[in-house]
């Protein structure tokens, strides 16, 4: 069965990332193509009235105070499309523009648009034939949603730009005539409909909140490591202290970091280590990893709406007891600012977990506060350097994230002649946000191969029981550092152990 866009569906994550990733097929339904009918028609009626609209009988931004002939308003559309396909910069991934083309279609076929079914169809008929347009991926300003990236899309649907079709690249006229589809002519307010939204940025959310996710399930375990390497103690993350500072975060990461301590050996030595209390690094896990999971889960709760909302402009209102005779009402659905700032605290979030976990990593390597470990991590410090470097590393990443997290949304940039004089910027805070998810995965692979280190030289004590059989995947594919080697192999061996997730699975015992 095809994934259904557009009324009266609610469309989930998981069916974007089917059809983005998997390739599953969409198709608009009846009570869908009905909806955008009636808009329709709203729009057509408006435009014989002689009524100004904005966009139809209008130029664009600065330029509404433009008139436009009934005669030129079809070139306008396409020349609207052309004049703001104005990206640069590396091509966007296939998957995020597969997701982006989703979410239009589904925006559209929602009913407020006032375009043709044909429009919402076009953009399926291209999901399903495998048709991806070559979308640069700098150039949004967040403002009236994601312009640029649209536009590159748009001019598909129309027969120009670029596409990607059976993994070539293609002028867009010829990747449409080899998928057999017919290019698009834009009717009045289609051009502007198709442009105007917000789906590169909750495209790059909710590819994002997946990597975030499975960073926050790995930094509780890697710091659960980290606490049986260095002694500290598991007192802190009790569910007493949870329960009379309920932050919904802050409990789930306690509870988490019980269960991977839950069997542990070592705790039993821990209790009598000598130290009244550990560092924050250890002690303030649930409440830092939990403000992370919380502020992940905020930008979850924006993006749960953003994938069923009307973010075109003006947005179009059919008959009924508000509006008698239809509408169609100019807003600023398109800003991106509730995005924005939802993505700039997703920033900081997974920087704030970054670089807790460096902070781990250097304990863990400096032999006077890794209560007893020897320096660097190597049996024989001096003629060996063994994990030394890695701590660099660390700190080398967390850097370019602390600069990457200032946030976006507080640099409004003026566009269209001051016209558009407050803008979003979320779109570079998405783009931004997915790279520091994968600074971040590396720096948590850094301190899990510094934190297995650590565990082995607290035998024969054994750690909690499900750390053990994470330490014994581990060691499938890294082995104990005994002897200096080249400390990057076994990085990306770590890593790809993270981003598979295949660690915090409920076998291990953590869902």
């Amino acid at each position: 069965m095809p994934i259904m866009l557009g009324y009266p569906v609610r469309l989930t994550a998981g069916e974007i990332e089917r059809i983005a990733v998997h390739g599953e097929r969409v198709e608009i339904g009846a009570e869908a193509t009905m909806a955008m009918v009636a808009s329709r028609e709203v729009v057509d009626r408006l435009n014989r009235s002689g009524a100004p609209s904005y966009g139809i009988g209008t130029g664009f931004g600065d330029l509404a105070s433009i008139s436009i002939p009934v005669e030129d308003q079809r070139e306008l559309q396409k020349n609207l499309v052309r004049s703001h396909a104005a990206g640069t910069g590396n091509d966007l991934p296939r998957p995020l523009v597969r997701a982006v083309m989703a979410l239009r279609a589904h925006g559209h076929a929602l009913g407020n648009s006032g375009v043709r079914p044909e429009v919402a169809i076009m953009m399926c008929d291209l999901l399903n034939s495998g048709v991806t347009p070559v979308v640069p991926a700098r150039g949004s300003v967040g403002a009236s949603g994601d312009l640029a990236p649209l536009a590159h899309i748009a001019l598909v649907l129309i027969g120009e730009g670029w596409a990607s079709f059976e993994d070539e690249r293609l002028p867009g006229a010829v990747a449409l005539r080899r998928a057999g589809l017919t290019a698009l002519t834009l009717e009045p307010k289609e051009g502007l409909s198709l442009v105007n939204g917000t789906q590169l940025m909750t495209a790059l959310g909710l590819k994002a909140v997946v990597g975030a996710a499975n960073l926050i399930g790995h930094a509780d375990l890697i710091g659960a490591m980290s606490t049986e390497a260095l002694l500290g103690k598991g007192t802190p993350f009790h569910q007493a202290l949870a329960q009379v500072r309920p932050h919904r975060g802050q409990g789930e990461s306690a509870a988490a970091l019980r269960g991977w301590l839950s069997g542990s050996e070592i705790q039993e030595r821990a209790v009598t280590a000598g130290r009244v209390q550990d560092a924050y690094s250890l002690r303030c896990m649930p409440q830092v990893h939990g403000a992370v999971r919380d502020g992940i889960r905020y930008l979850t709760s924006v993006l749960d709406v953003e994938l069923n909302a009307v973010t075109d402009n003006p947005i179009v209102f059919v008959p009924s007891a508000d509006f008698p005779d239809g509408v169609m009402m100019s807003g600023g659905n398109f800003h991106g600012q509730p995005l924005a700032l939802a993505l700039d605290m997703a920033k900081i979030a997974v920087a704030t977990l970054a670089g807790i976990s460096e902070r781990r990593t250097a304990r863990l390597i400096d032999k006077s506060l890794s209560n007893g470990l020897p320096a660097f991590l190597t049996p024989r410090a001096g003629l060996h350097s063994g994990y030394m470097v890695l701590q660099y590393t660390a700190a080398s990443l967390v850097n370019e994230m602390q600069a990457l997290a200032h946030p976006n949304s507080v640099h409004s940039l003026p566009t269209s002649a001051n016209q558009e004089d407050y803008v979003s910027m979320g779109t570079t805070a998405g783009l931004q946000l997915l790279e520091m998810v994968d600074r971040a995965e590396r720096v948590l692979s850094i301190e899990m191969l510094c934190a297995a280190q650590g565990i082995d030289f607290r035998a024969p004590l054994r750690p909690g029981l499900a750390i053990r059989q994470v330490l014994l995947q581990l060691r499938e594919r890294v082995g104990r550092l005994d002897v200096d080697r080249p400390p990057s192999i076994d990085l990306d061996a770590g890593l790809m152990l993270i981003r598979e997730g295949v660690l915090t699975k409920r076998e291990v015992g953590i869902e």
